[in-house]
């Protein structure tokens, strides 16, 4: 079999995470222990929760669906390698306790930190807490490591949100940070509120603003040991590894793909025109393991120093960009490819390019048919939640809008330059150019992995659901007859004309109607 390098590397050294029960820290887990077999320990923080012990989550996290073709493949023994620590970002010194950072400190080679609050309606003062000061915890962690090799800093394209064009390189700091911490914790969340508009300047929310101090703070670190920071824009399901289509994540196109096949998203606010930056979860693991091999191998060519801080965009605006008028009259057909047993209603799902406009017809579409919905749940003995999700999604608008309707365009040549550089063996390996991806073909395979891993629907019943898609679809055609007779009923009623000029007027009103 053919060397690889970066298996090679990964070999025989530990390695502690953070965030590590979320979408991208699972996902390292799973790829490590699949295509690394001889990788030591995995160090991941954890948190007690919900009255469990950080042994008992991770007994949950082997259960995860990360780890179908993992067991498939017969691998569980490779589990035992999985080493939780209790602790949490948040927190002083990381809370972790005297006897687990010693274990770390003499233990760890390579950090990967990918714990974040991804929130956009955050409070200044728990962002600051999180994404800033625990990424500084992280740092402080790294430099009591004995045998430290790499760090890799999990950060976002939209970092520099108030660019539209962005290279893979530091920006300069949008604040003091020793500042924006002393106000985080002697101001209460009301006096932060009243300051964040003057703080954030061109950022839209505080997770962007945070993210990008905490940049700064692995800058600083940079001259002391190998450091990588990776930007992904929006990430979504998996394109390969470790199963087309596999994802856990309900933000971007997972979840409201995940909406439209229940048929309780009929609308979504979305220009088909621009570019929307995408990358699978498997191209941004497969970067991060990448980076934290890259930046020790500069090292050795760099006479045992650390070389300058690496910055790469795992992003595909500028490289294979995708817009949903591509593919905008092929989603539904996807989701009739791929329709749920436990669909409220025929989905239909159409893109508006105006937010009044989606604010009106979320009206019609959105909020008349859950308010009935809701009453029948409540009569059967379920938990009502359309409204309140509608009400949700309606309420966040005026934040979401800047992500919504800009284009963004990150440039990847810093990336692709890495790439190429990779062995043969390597670039098969750990995939970080998607120069192949077919985004026909990915969305397809993403709405199937939607109805599997996020709706919970078994391949099995797959021909069940087709039957009840053609039954909802008659509903659906007759409803609509139903409601156009009324409509022209009501046109003869209230305008007094004569069966034959209302059925005139009825276009009129259908073709408005289609705009909404």
């Amino acid at each position: 079999m053919a060397s690889s390098s970066i298996t090679d590397f990964y070999a025989g050294r530990n390695v502690f995470i953070t965030g590590a029960t979320g979408f991208v820290g699972v996902t390292i887990v799973e790829k490590l222990l699949r295509d690394v077999p001889k990788v030591g320990n995995l160090y991941l923080l954890m948190r007690a929760k919900k009255g469990k012990s950080v042994e008992e989550r991770l007994e949950e996290l082997k259960k995860n669906s990360v780890f179908d073709r993992f067991k498939e493949m017969q691998l569980e023994s490779r589990l035992t390698k999985i080493v939780p620590i209790e602790g949490d970002v948040g927190l002083d010194n990381l809370g972790i306790s005297p006897k687990d950072r010693q274990t770390l400190i003499d233990n760890v080679n390579v950090v990967f930190h990918s714990a974040a609050t991804l929130d956009f309606f955050q409070s200044l003062k728990e962002t600051t807490n999180i994404n800033l000061q625990g990424t500084r915890r992280v740092v402080e962690l790294c430099q009591q490591l004995k045998q430290l090799d790499s760090l890799v800093h999990v950060s976002s394209a939209y970092v520099n949100a108030y660019l539209t064009e962005v290279e893979e390189k530091l920006y300069p700091s949008p604040d003091d940070p020793e500042k924006i911490i002393q106000l985080a914790e002697t101001l209460n969340d009301e006096a932060l509120k009243a300051l964040e508009k003057k703080l954030l300047k061109d950022h839209p929310n505080t997770y962007t603003f945070t993210k990008h101090l905490a940049e700064h703070e692995v800058a600083n670190a940079a001259s002391s040991f190998p450091c990588g920071i990776v930007r992904p824009s929006m990430i979504t399901a998996a394109w390969k590894e470790p199963i087309p289509g596999w994802t856990i994540s309900k933000n971007g196109p997972q979840g409201f793909f995940m909406g439209a096949s229940k048929g309780v998203l009929r609308r979504l606010p979305l220009d088909p025109s621009i570019i929307m930056d995408y990358i699978p979860i498997d191209v941004v693991v497969n970067g991060i393991i990448t980076t934290g091999y890259y930046v020790n191998a500069l090292k050795a060519k760099n006479a045992g120093r650390p070389a300058e801080l690496q910055i790469f965009h795992l992003t595909s605006s500028t490289y294979k960009p995708f817009r949903f008028d591509l593919m905008a009259d092929k989603i539904n057909s996807y989701l009739h490819d791929y329709p749920l047993n436990s669909a409220v209603w025929y989905p239909n799902l159409r893109l508006v390019k105006s937010l009044w406009v989606f604010r009106l017809s979320a009206i019609l579409f959105h909020f008349v048919p859950a308010f009935f919905l809701d009453i029948v749940t409540r009569i059967t003995g379920g938990r009502p939640i359309l409204m309140r999700l509608h009400k949700n999604v309606w309420n966040s608008l005026n934040t979401l809008e800047r992500f919504i309707f800009t284009e963004w365009h990150f440039d990847s040549k810093r990336l692709l330059a890495l790439s190429k550089s990779m062995d043969v063996v390597d670039r098969k390996k750990f995939v970080i150019d998607i120069g192949e991806l077919t985004w026909d073909e990915y969305f397809s395979n993403t709405i199937r992995g939607v109805r599997q891993y996020l709706s919970k629907e078994s391949p099995k019943n797959l021909e069940k659901a087709r039957r009840k898609d053609k039954i909802l679809l008659g509903l659906h055609v007759a409803l609509q007859l139903l409601f156009w007779f009324g409509i022209f009923k009501l046109i003869v009623w209230i305008s007094g004309v004569s069966s034959a000029k209302a059925a005139l007027i009825l276009p009129v009103f259908y073709y408005l109607f289609g705009l909404l």
